[in-house]
């Protein structure tokens, strides 16, 4: 097939030798199966986004560390180089999240490098050797809904343990390889401690992959494991090992907003005495 642009510079320079055919393409990105030598691979190119996009991700962005003092500030100031600056931070996540995430044993493509503004990984593919299905396009017996359940809770722990949370998982960005789930796609990847947001992105993750493996499973509607790991990670206790039942207390217990209102008052009132105190003193002196 015709190279695309994007992908030139990486021929040009040796990465890769051949683009062989498209995978898919979203809104953020296009990804091309490549041959690099003997092996086959995938190579993620990323579009350049419209500035209403920017909007969108900031939920996501909240907490994110940017690389320079100086980026950080034009960002902030979202002038034009800013919004470039925001654009490629925005495809750094992604490769960082990947080789951070890699190297804590969560199940993700194996990152080759990035070249160009291209993420060069791993083909995920089928025991035929055919690119991966989506877990959404497969059928399942229960107890595989169940394994695959417990592999991608375990999996999420993991991701947590290490402070990222996936922040857009469904049954549509994890591919089922010979070897189980394969997460993918992390450029929205959520700070953990950093996001306001984290909480809730995590218990959606979670909903969302329980939601679609109970159609074959429906036992597994009734566990709570996004709860039980997120009051587990708040208190500190959270590891990759971890042992999780699915099982979860909800506080029920209603705030009492008048006993805080009298408390705030009365601390306000004892405030105010000691600084009149102090006043008084001071003028007697």
């Amino acid at each position: 097939m015709k190279t695309p642009p994007g992908l030139q510079p990486l021929i040009d320079d040796g990465v890769i030798d051949e683009v062989m055919r498209p995978l898919k393409s979203g809104k953020e990105a296009a990804v091309y199966v490549v041959r690099s030598g003997d092996d086959v691979r995938c190579a993620k190119v990323y579009k350049d986004m419209a500035q209403r996009s920017f909007q969108q991700r900031v939920q996501y962005q909240e907490g994110r560390k940017v690389r320079g003092s100086r980026e950080a500030r034009a960002i902030g100031k979202a002038s034009k180089y800013g919004r470039k600056q925001q654009e490629t931070a925005w495809k750094n996540t992604e490769v960082d999240a990947l080789y951070q995430l890699r190297d804590a044993g969560v199940r993700v493509p194996e990152p080759f490098g990035y070249y160009h503004g291209v993420l060069v990984m791993e083909l995920v593919t089928d025991a035929d050797g055919h690119s991966a299905p989506r877990l959404g396009e497969v059928e399942l017996a229960p107890d595989q809904a169940r394994g695959f359940h417990r592999f991608l809770v375990r999996h999420i722990v993991k991701m947590l343990c290490v402070g990222l949370i996936h922040g857009d998982l469904s049954e549509y960005n994890v591919l089922v390889a010979p070897d189980g789930p394969v997460i993918i796609d992390f450029p929205q990847v959520v700070s953990a401690a950093g996001n306001n947001a984290a909480r809730t992105m995590l218990l959606r993750d979670v909903n969302n992959i329980t939601a679609s493996l109970g159609r074959w499973a429906p036992d597994l509607l009734d566990t709570w494991y996004a709860e039980e790991m997120w009051a587990l990670f708040e208190a500190g206790e959270l590891h990759p090992n971890s042992e999780l039942t699915g099982e979860f207390e909800h506080d029920t217990t209603v705030a009492d907003v008048d006993s805080v209102r009298h408390a705030i008052n009365d601390a306000r009132e004892e405030a105010l005495i000691r600084q009149q105190g102090r006043e008084a003193a001071a003028a007697a002196d």
